[in-house]
């Protein structure tokens, strides 16, 4: 027998590169974490499971995929690093086995007003290529098709310097597509002069109204009170045309303020490049607020809204223009594409197609390719993100997710279990944090964290299969069966609230009645015109100020931020603290004048290694305190100010409820966060290191204060655990029964089941939704069983 036709019947002992097949992690102790060793399997969809802050996203996010993010930057060359973000290494003793980690979280997207689905997917990049070699008219290359590239003419003396040196004349031509009105923008803002100033006063007496510019603001009010251009001393309505002038419309010109070189430049472009530049979803509320009073927005008049040049909506395939493309629901536009039969552009069609076809595969067929990216919510972002990354050949990487069914209806998470099964079955790694149990149903092993959250999670309480899970008595496998039951007698409304013809976005003239003094939800697949109907028509009904609207919306603050300072806790005990020790209250804020003058207030020192991750370290004056010395000498009953903000809301609801430390200002604030389950948090604790349910449920328990009729709750149920929806719903009928009326857009059937009244919307999402399909009792949703909801509904109760 020659050696080439030879088997060998003896199986082959194991090949020394086989043997990796797990990923190891050892000693984990980032954020709360309590020296966790694990084993996770490769190739395999492995589910992280346990109540919101028990550690899920501290093990997945912040020590395997970033340590595996980290060592990825680390092979490129010293150069490239100083471009790319530094990560510290993760607080883990070992870290073995660890692939390329792909993260495909729920940040929104950027919230700049020119980025869209299409510039956020290079679905719009292969549309202008198309449109260039195919468009008729032919109006130029690919950038003449884009709307945020401006023409540019350009022509006189350019020097060569090749040999004698040579004046030559030249001209430059660049053909964009930006629309010269709107600036791509594809709206156009007037501004409210009276909202920006009270022209009855003068420069000098504080004229301005802008949030943010105080009277002694060196860069914004004092430039224009003392740049010897304008009359501080003159009230504004005394100015001559030309006063008027340069204060509005300025040129940016330079002058002098006491020595100091400042530019000065009109209020009204000043404005514009402050405020009118980002996106109005992105900012503070109190900035928002000031930008809707101050600024209206109407569709640009000349493009139309669609932000695009006269010459690049001129050039059209099949009587179809870019605008128009851009403006179909994505499953029409790949219709569109895959009747354009063209060999010359083949592969572009087939690429475009792919994508336009991965949207409609995964739930977001509805959207439109010029929906601007900042209006998405977080679930829509992770989709979007999610579509790179189907097609794609490559094996043999971790897929991190966080939370992939957020925003989708029960009907939809099947299709997502698919596509992620459809990841795992190419040989790839896949870890997901998830709550939902038909999502954790599908996964080849489980790892549930806790037993609680905070302090008391931070360690692993079961590892194995879901019915491993379902019979270890851990909090998650005591809890992932439950069933609400549908509420036998609801609640009768104290009145109704008309919505008639109701057409914001994809609605089709919708009539309904909301009742007043219940629990409503409102559902329906995603995309069927949820948020449209109660953001689009609520306000306008009841007027701003009676709706309190809670959004998914991220908590903008820094590592100085946490919940004493975000709920406005922190000012009833620094005045307790004053009061009690005859000082002034500013000596109790690590933001002001009782900071540690070394590390200014945060408690650490950062060292930057440019291109090397930067270290942090503890400041040894305050010993992480934060607080001077002096400062933490005052006591309020036997404690001082960083004792105080080391304590969880439980142990500081209490300390404030009675006896020398009683302050009913901060009790009340401290019993709103535990009504929504915060009970764990510490007081200073960052707000950066806060889950996506966490900062959701902190703006709940800060909205719980105000005074509005009506409470909108977009998806509450966001980063629940099981165990904490039922608390949750605790803290709807509270609401209701203190006399608010609540409506919550909701997925979730245990909050279904709960309502007092459901408005069902469908049937299916974008052109094929916009409708009521069903309004009435759950009982009679169950009972009908006639729209998707109502047959998932019967079968979650088991009726």
């Amino acid at each position: 027998m020659s050696m080439a036709t030879r088997t060998d019947t003896q199986s082959p002992a194991l090949h020394a590169a086989d043997s990796h097949d797990l990923i190891r992690v050892h000693g984990a102790r980032e954020n709360n974490l309590k020296d966790v060793s694990i084993e996770i399997p490769k190739r395999r969809l492995t589910v992280f499971t346990g109540v919101s802050g028990s550690g899920k996203s501290s093990l997945v996010f912040d020590t395997i995929a970033a340590e595996s993010q980290r060592m990825i930057n680390e092979t490129y060359s010293a150069f490239v690093q100083g471009f790319m973000p530094t990560q510290a290494r993760p607080e883990v003793d070992v870290l073995d086995g660890l692939t390329t980690a792909i993260i495909v979280d729920q940040q929104r997207m950027g919230a700049d007003p020119r980025s869209t689905v299409g510039t956020a997917t290079d679905a719009n990049a292969m549309l202008r290529i198309l449109f260039s070699r195919l468009g008729t008219p032919h109006i130029g290359p690919p950038s003449a098709y884009a709307f945020n590239v401006p023409s540019v003419r350009a022509s006189g003396a350019i020097t060569v310097e090749r040999g004698a040196k040579k004046a030559v004349k030249a001209t430059f031509n660049r053909t964009g597509g930006m629309c010269t009105r709107c600036e791509g923008r594809g709206t156009v803002s007037d501004i409210d002069l009276t909202q920006l100033y009270d022209d009855s006063k003068s420069l000098a007496e504080g004229a301005f109204t802008i949030p943010g510019w105080k009277s002694d603001s060196f860069w914004t009010v004092r430039v224009y009170a003392e740049s010897g251009l304008l009359d501080p001393d003159k009230p504004i309505r005394k100015f001559t045309e030309k006063e008027m002038q340069d204060f509005l419309y300025r040129e940016p010109t330079k002058v002098k303020v006491e020595g100091v070189n400042l530019t000065y430049e009109g209020l009204i472009p000043k404005i514009q490049k402050s405020f009118l530049s980002k996106d109005k979803e992105a900012m503070q509320p109190h900035i928002r607020a000031f930008v809707e009073r101050a600024v209206t927005f109407t569709t640009c008049p000349e493009c139309e809204g669609t932000r695009l040049s006269e010459g690049a909506r001129s050039s059209k395939i099949k009587r179809i223009s870019i605008a128009d493309a851009c403006a179909m629901q994505i499953s029409d536009l790949a219709e569109w594409v895959r009747g354009l039969k063209e060999p010359s552009v083949a592969p572009l069609l087939a690429a475009l197609q792919h994508t336009l076809d991965s949207f409609v595969e995964i739930g977001l067929g509805y959207l439109s390719l010029e929906r601007p990216a900042g209006t998405l919510s977080g679930g829509e972002a992770q989709r979007v993100k999610m579509i790179r990354h189907l097609g794609s050949s490559l094996t043999d990487v971790t897929y991190v997710f966080d939370e992939p069914t957020i925003g989708l209806h029960p009907h939809d998470i099947q299709r997502m279990n698919n596509l992620l099964l459809r990841l795992r079955d190419k040989g790839n790694t896949v870890l997901v944090v998830e709550h939902k149990p038909e999502a954790i149903a599908i996964a080849d092993h489980v790892v549930d964290l806790g037993p609680g959250a905070g302090t008391g999670g931070g360690a692993v309480c079961f590892e194995g299969t879901l019915e491993g899970l379902r019979a270890s008595g851990t909090v998650t496998g005591r809890h992932l069966d439950d069933r609400a039951t549908v509420k036998e007698t609801v609640r009768k409304p104290t009145g109704t609230l008309e919505i008639r013809g109701a057409t914001a976005n994809n609605l089709q003239n919708v009539d309904v009645d909301i009742p007043l003094g219940a629990l409503v939800v409102v559902t329906g697949v995603a995309g069927s015109g949820k948020s449209s109907l109660v953001h689009g028509s609520l306000p306008r009904q009841m007027g701003a100020e009676g709706v309190v609207s809670i959004d998914q919306g991220a908590i903008r603050g820094s590592r100085r931020s946490n919940p004493a300072t975000y709920t406005g806790l922190l000012d009833p005990i620094r005045k307790a603290f004053a009061k009690a020790n005859g000082v002034k209250p500013a000596l109790f804020s690590a933001n002001s004048e009782g900071a540690c003058p070394i590390c200014n207030g945060v408690g650490v020192i950062f060292t930057d290694l440019a291109m090397m991750a930067g270290v942090s370290s503890p400041c040894e004056e305050c010993e992480g305190k934060r607080f001077q010395a002096s400062v933490l000498e005052y006591h309020l009953a036997g404690r001082d100010i960083s004792e105080v903000l080391a304590m969880s809301v439980t142990e500081a609801e209490e300390f404030f409820a009675a006896g020398e430390a009683h302050t009913p200002a901060a009790h009340k604030i401290l019993e709103r966060l535990a009504d929504v389950g915060l009970g764990y948090l510490t007081l200073g604790q960052p707000l950066t290191t806060l889950s996506g349910g966490e900062r959701q449920r902190l703006k709940l328990a800060t909205h719980m204060a105000e005074k509005g009729g009506v409470y909108v709750l977009d998806e509450p149920t966001t980063g629940l655990h099981l165990a904490d929806v039922e608390h949750l719903l605790g803290l709807l009928d509270r609401l209701v029964d203190s006399g608010k009326s609540v409506i919550v857009i909701e997925h979730h059937q245990a909050v279904m089941a709960h309502a007092d009244w459901i408005v069902d919307l469908g049937p299916g999402a974008g052109h094929d939704g916009g409708r009521i399909v069903f309004e009435g009792t759950p009982a009679d949703l169950v009972a009908a069983r006639s729209t998707l909801t109502g047959e998932h509904l019967a079968a979650y109760v088991g009726s």
